[in-house]
């Protein structure tokens, strides 16, 4: 198979993120080989939607397609992806890799097993600013990086409390598993996944257990403070055994404003990026003529970030090579240090990153 386009592409997962991911798969002339769903409403609305066959089990599924893309809750991440692994299905698995580190690390002991890759969603790594930011690293510019300052902040946007998302059980946690794992994931990425030597976090539900919560710009209706066992906002530092650290602010709802800014000091230059605008600056100083600031606006074209992730995805099936882009070994490195705030934040103390060492070999 040569031509990304031939690739016949089943979705597991049928509700707003799987329509979203089967949009773009129309968009770019994929081929929607399906649908599956536990929901019979779910079903029908897509098979009418899309035109596509539906199914209520995802074996159906897997025998007419030559793909899978899972944007399942987080609980069920581990039995779809491990299934399509075990059945030489290519999987793109939306963030994050599960709902628990024991969870995420069976999908990456299937994923060494499998003749089948497993590519992880953390499409905001094919934003343009970050793909100049990561190629002005690469080049030298920034000198050595010491620092990445990570905020992923909503005034108010808890997702639904009542819904899946603020249940621990299936989520796996809240503000920071949904949200606040595409700003680490983002970190150490610019920081080209360090080792990391200690974590120390704090959690907190401030807002989503309260009955006077100021309801606004959700992505769901509200059914009560009742069903919300879940943080609404992280705190949390990351150092790094080179010395390399990352301060990360993640909040569902907080008395300040949106923030959606990261910071990345270097010993040379460097960067203030907005990941929901794209807008970058670069901070350099010179000593040539008078000593001054050099600060340079950069301009990317607007892309969709979704649909260049799917892209990769697809070239990679139809060439048969999995892409070194979104690896699953990064993805359980990012489960990794959410388990480690997350115990950190329990226990009241530093995580020394070794403390729980891998189960996968």
């Amino acid at each position: 198979m040569n031509d990304p386009r031939d690739v016949k592409v089943g979705v597991v997962g049928l509700g707003n993120i799987g329509r979203y991911h089967a949009d773009r798969l129309r968009s770019y002339g994929a081929e929607i080989a399906g649908g599956m769903d536990v929901l019979p409403e779910a079903r029908d609305r897509f098979g009418r939607d899309y035109g596509v066959p539906t199914y209520e089990d995802h074996e159906e599924l897997y025998s007419v397609a030559d793909a899978i893309i899972v944007t399942t809750p987080n609980k069920f991440h581990e039995e779809y992806a491990v299934s399509a692994l075990e059945s030489g299905l290519d999987v793109l698995l939306e963030k994050p890799l599960a709902h628990s580190v024991e969870s995420a690390e069976r999908i990456a002991a299937a994923t060494q097993t499998s003749d089948a890759f497993c590519m992880v969603g953390f499409h905001n790594r094919y934003l343009p600013a970050i793909e100049v930011l990561t190629n002005e690293r690469d080049r030298g510019r920034f000198g050595d990086l010491s620092h990445v300052e990570a905020n992923y902040v909503r005034r108010r946007g808890i997702p639904g409390r009542g819904s899946w998302f603020t249940s621990r059980e299936i989520a796996g946690g809240g503000a920071l598993i949904d949200i606040g794992v595409h700003a680490l994931d983002l970190a150490l990425y610019v920081l080209d996944f360090p080792e990391i030597s200690e974590v120390s976090g704090v959690a907190r539900s401030e807002f989503g257990t309260r009955e006077d919560y100021t309801y606004l710009q959700m992505w769901g209706e509200d059914d009560g403070h009742e069903r919300f066992d879940v943080e609404d906002s992280v705190s949390a530092f990351i150092r790094c055994a080179d010395g390399q650290t990352v301060s990360l602010e993640v909040a569902w709802a907080a008395n300040r404003p949106t923030d959606n800014g990261f910071v990345v000091l270097g010993t040379d230059a460097g960067a203030r990026f907005d990941r929901a605008s794209g807008e970058m600056t670069l901070y350099e100083t010179s000593s040539d003529g008078s000593p001054h600031f050099n600060d340079t606006q950069v301009q990317t074209r607007e892309r969709d970030a979704h649909a260049a992730e799917q892209e990769t995805f697809l070239q990679a099936v139809a060439e048969g090579e999995a892409p070194g882009q979104n690896t699953v070994e990064q993805g359980l490195l990012v489960q990794r240090v959410i388990d480690a705030i997350y115990r950190s934040s329990k226990q009241g103390r530093t995580i020394q990153f070794d403390e729980r060492p891998m189960v996968v070999e």
